[in-house]
């Protein structure tokens, strides 16, 4: 069930850190797991999850800081951990514009 309050704080939160990224180039919005996200050159790098978290794709070892510091956690698709993605909770908005940087830079250098 997707929480409308929840997805709304995020999208206030997202939606202008998208809309700044989406200038640079090779940047735009793109479809991945039922949502919209950003990607670069077609492959996306951020996305808000249904339930109102940031989810973006960073090396393992980063996820494990961020999960460390409790910033967030592994994403969990279908019971198992995703290496390369994290969900950031909703209540460290004040985080997402630089995990989304961060995401955008990593996602940047391994995508040809």
């Amino acid at each position: 069930m997707v929480d409308r309050d929840a997805m709304a704080r995020a999208h206030a939160i997202f939606d202008p850190i998208a809309e700044r990224l989406c200038a640079l180039p090779d940047v735009d919005m793109g479809r991945m797991f039922g949502t919209e996200g950003v990607r670069v050159r077609g492959k996306v790098f951020a996305f808000v999850a249904h339930e109102g978290a940031l989810v973006v794709k960073l090396p393992q070892q980063r996820i494990g800081e961020l999960t460390a510091d409790g910033v967030g956690a592994p994403m969990v698709m279908r019971g198992r951990p995703l290496r390369e993605w994290a969900e950031i909770s909703p209540d460290a908005g004040e985080t997402w514009a630089a995990v989304i940087d961060e995401a955008h830079r990593f996602v940047d250098s391994i995508t040809p």
